[in-house]
């Protein structure tokens, strides 16, 4: 079992490797993540507006009862006066209840305003994740990516919604009962301010302290919770090797660690706080000292020494909330740091060129001269090595040869997920690198061999592609797929809901909704990855009378280990180390004894017959 330690020393590592965590945020990086935060309020000004009323009045009413409090001290109790002081109470009264509208406006307006700038941030990262290459996800976990959609939004929503209303009443409010202090008493006011830059130095220096390990918290968070996402949608595989012990010790320890880093957060945020606020309170006793024996001496008046002292302790304690204030803005720095490390990820390195569309109608003259490629995380290993081919409009071709030979890697940079690093790659004379990625997929339909499903309707399932097909075309679809028998005997037909992954479903039914998937798209070019890998042997006749349909008049590249299921392709290609080594039909391949020869006597446990293979 790994050690707590050994496993701190690996997230660390792939962390720093990763570039995830790194060094924390300085003051300046975290204001300006923060400022970016901005122009997402501009667009929702009535929201912002209300709330800066709403929290300016409330600020405002607080800093004056405090007048109200000398004027009855000094006129009311000093001169017996009780009419004047039933009118101040009345007074006092009455800005009470304007404090409690004036709050409870700002409460909600803040509210809406962070719920508001959170959805508009989270539709905006989840579209731009969308948008991103494959290699971004290559090397990132989806379940970090999704930790970052809800709890770094969830810390931003707070730091907005609460903690910046409060940062910017506390401000107000400091500013204006330093500002009174001065019209009060300007020399008890001068001896105060005197105090803050020793109040504000800790401040400074716990506040790196507080960024750095608020984000090595929430990096942490993100570790198990992408490895509690990644157990809980492999659970059947967990349980299968009965690893739930080991998967629940791993959990246990990231937790731990995450737990672990949050109160070391915790602990210097409490430090800072306690610090600043005895500093603050300190000096606050110290001036009212000084202020007393001015009363004793007449030189100030009871009723100034008091309003003086409400001023203080306003702002005593609104400077003490800004230090808490602070360490929340510095975890919300943090999360909105990552989140923008998102939207600052490329969505793709293509010239701007590229917007050009094929040519209509799309023949689906495919031609693949010398290309070359290998993966951005292995640059090193040379997955294509020149391969060359051809696929003439209408033409199936089925591609054949032992796995890593490059066969799926074809699929990939036809689709546009990745750029070849030599040669050409082009459809109808069109080279893809060319082409905008979106035009480019809509020509073209893909049956993988791990089908997707989500956990959504059967009939969204079908239509995924195409969302705006009709409920007719959907079943014709299925017709064809022959999947419509299976799903007419669940309890909903194409309403049911199927779950996460599909895996109410058996391997044969989602093997066929991906083809009926691929037939509602009718794109010109199809790509069938092991399309029929997961049929019985009566399922995959019957779905191979679809997919004849379906191949119909269309350009298609079949993947196939399966060698039976490739015998009726125009042309067989065979591919090793990344390169076309056989071409032919089967007939040909099987005359001239090279690798589709040996790959067809392996499956058949010995030599291999035209007549055997022909029986498959």
């Amino acid at each position: 079992m790994i050690s707590q330690h050994d496993r701190q020393a690996a997230i660390a590592q792939n962390d720093q490797a990763d570039g995830k965590e790194g060094p924390a945020p300085s003051r300046r990086q975290a204001v300006a993540h923060l400022r970016r935060l901005v122009p997402l309020l501009g667009s929702h000004r009535r929201l912002t507006i209300g709330a800066t009323l709403a929290l300016t009045a409330a600020a405002l009413i607080s800093l004056a009862l405090p007048m109200a409090v000398r004027r009855m001290i000094d006129n009311g109790f000093g001169q017996g006066d009780g009419e004047f002081i039933n009118r101040y109470f009345l007074m006092a009264m009455a800005l009470a209840v304007a404090l409690a509208i004036a709050s409870a406006l700002r409460y909600y307006f803040v509210t809406a305003l962070g719920e508001r700038l959170v959805a508009d941030l989270r539709k905006k990262v989840f579209g731009h994740v969308l948008s991103l290459p494959a290699q971004f996800f290559d090397s990132n976990h989806s379940g970090e990516i999704a930790s970052r959609l809800t709890g770094d939004t969830a810390q931003i929503k707070t730091a907005v919604s609460l903690t910046a209303s409060v940062a910017l009443r506390n401000s107000i409010l400091c500013v204006g009962a330093l500002g009174m202090m001065f019209v009060t008493s300007p020399g008890l006011s001068s001896i105060a301010l005197a105090v803050i830059p020793l109040i504000l130095l800790p401040l400074i220096v716990f506040g790196r302290s507080v960024r750095k390990k608020s984000r090595a918290a929430q990096d942490a968070l993100a570790s198990a919770s992408s490895y509690a996402s990644e157990i809980i949608a492999a659970n059947r595989t967990v349980q299968s090797f009965n690893a739930e012990d080991a998967a629940r010790q791993r959990y246990v320890c990231d937790v731990e660690m995450s737990y672990g880093k949050s109160i070391a957060a915790a602990r210097s945020r409490a430090c800072l706080t306690g610090f600043a606020i005895a500093l603050i309170f300190g000096s606050v006793v110290g001036v009212l000292w000084l202020g007393a024996h001015s009363v004793l001496a007449g030189t100030l008046s009871p009723g100034s020494l008091s309003q003086f002292l409400i001023y203080s302790v306003i702002a005593a304690g609104s400077l003490g909330s800004l230090s808490e204030v602070w360490g929340e803005l510095a975890q919300a720095a943090g999360a909105a740091g990552r989140l923008f490390e998102l939207l600052n990820e490329q969505t793709y390195d293509r010239e701007p060129e590229a917007s050009m569309p094929l040519r209509s109608p799309v023949r689906g003259g495919i031609e693949v001269s010398d290309l070359h490629f290998s993966y951005p995380n292995t640059p090193q290993k040379e997955i294509l090595a020149g391969l060359s081919m051809t696929v003439s409009p209408g033409e199936t071709v089925a591609l054949v040869g032992p796995s890593g030979a490059g066969k799926s890697t074809v699929f990939s940079l036809l689709l546009g997920f990745y750029d070849g690093s030599g040669g050409r790659l082009s459809i109808d004379g069109r080279d893809v690198r060319s082409i905008a990625p979106r035009d480019l997929r809509k020509e073209i339909s893909i049956v993988p061999q791990e089908v997707t499903i989500f956990a959504t309707t059967i009939f969204e399932n079908i239509a995924f592609g195409r969302p705006d097909a009709t409920r007719d075309e959907v079943v014709a679809a299925a017709i064809k797929a022959q999947a419509h028998g299976f799903i007419t005997g669940l309890e909903n037909g194409y309403d049911t809901v199927v779950g996460e992954r599909g895996l109410t479903l058996s391997g044969g039914q989602r093997q066929r909704l991906a083809i009926a998937r691929a037939i509602l798209k009718d794109a010109p070019v199809l790509l069938l990855d092991e399309a029929t890998a997961s049929l019985d042997a009566e399922n995959e006749q019957l779905v191979q009378e679809g997919l004849e349909q379906l191949m119909d008049n269309r350009s298609t590249i079949v993947i196939a280990h399966r060698l039976a299921t490739v015998l009726k392709a125009d042309r067989i290609l065979v591919v090793d180390a990344g390169r076309i080594v056989e071409q032919g039909t089967h007939a040909s391949l099987m005359r001239n004894g090279g690798l589709y020869k040996r790959l067809a006597e392996l499956q058949f446990k010995g030599p291999a017959t035209d007549t055997e293979l022909d029986a498959a």
